[in-house]
């Protein structure tokens, strides 16, 4: 197919820490994201949220660290031998890979700051979260044009994500507390506008990158995007089943909702497991459109 890269072990390989790579950052970025957008929630989920966000930004470094040698694999074609050869890795560093990994670097290192209780450490959290978003812009399909266009576009798109990853675990774990019902309530009215950016943001990248409806069809790439797309649907159905009947239910203090939420909450996690998968097979074998 049109756009479609040779798929051997070290291209499965870089899907997979691609994958495990972006799970990571956005529970880093996304930690201290929800810490500022709830300030007044229980301690024991502000505190889940910090821990998830720190330990993810450590992984992520360690993932950053594997991503280098598997890239000097797959450029140098010398499988393991390329993946620790000094000159190999020296190119991948002076790649834009390099750039955007010491900008990754710092974001997730500042993350790890928010060790630092109080105001402080959730500034520099806050500043790491944004230098890993803007990380991003240095590789991949945003390169393309219009360049500033497409990285304010994605920084913008993996910022909503983060929020929105990176809170499901706290909000797993205030289900069962008395005040759950109206942080989960607060967390869907913010939800609404991060759905807003996230799918309006990704439809305008879609469109930049695919340049025609045609291409989404006849195309490695596109096929890709469609599958990603049909998972994002169907998260955010589950969202809005959460926003409109669950929550409610919980609050209105029917047992059954408590149950059903974690499922739900659960099933969500499984779905962006699957949409990291999908992006990380979109970056890594694929080539847009407008780019052939």
């Amino acid at each position: 197919m049109e756009g479609l890269a040779l798929i051997d072990g070290w291209a499965i390989a870089a899907i997979i820490a691609k994958a495990s790579g972006y799970g990571a950052t956005l529970l880093a970025m996304g930690g201290p994201l929800f810490l500022a957008a709830f300030p007044d929630a229980p301690d024991n989920v502000r505190q889940l949220a910090r821990r998830v966000g720190i330990i993810a930004a450590v992984i992520g470094l360690a993932v950053l660290a594997l991503r280098f040698g598997i890239r000097a694999a797959r450029i140098s074609g010398m499988g393991l031998q390329g993946a620790v050869d000094p000159m190999m890795l020296g190119f991948v560093w002076d790649s834009p890979l390099g750039t955007a990994a010491l900008w990754r670097g710092t974001g997730e290192v500042l993350v790890i700051a928010m060790l630092i209780r109080g105001a402080f450490g959730l500034c520099v959290g806050l500043t790491g979260a944004l230098l890993i978003a803007v990380s991003y812009t240095f590789v991949g399909h945003s390169l393309g044009d219009p360049r500033w266009i497409l990285a304010l576009l994605l920084t913008v798109h993996l910022l909503a994500a983060a929020f929105w990853v990176g809170s499901l675990a706290p909000l797993h774990r205030s289900i069962n507390r008395p005040d759950g019902a109206l942080l989960l309530h607060r967390f869907g009215n913010i939800a609404g506008i991060v759905v807003a950016a996230l799918v309006s943001v990704g439809v305008i990248f879609a469109w930049l990158m695919t340049g025609s409806v045609a291409s989404l069809f006849t195309t490695a790439y596109g096929w890709t995007l469609l599958l990603k797309l049909a998972v994002v649907t169907g998260l955010m159905a589950l969202a809005a089943l959460n926003k409109w009947r669950l929550v409610p239910t919980l609050a209105s203090g029917a047992p059954s909702a408590v149950v059903h939420l974690r499922r739900s909450i659960k099933i969500e996690a499984v779905a962006v497991l699957l949409i990291l998968i999908v992006t990380a097979m979109l970056t890594s074998i694929t080539t847009p459109p407008v780019n052939l």
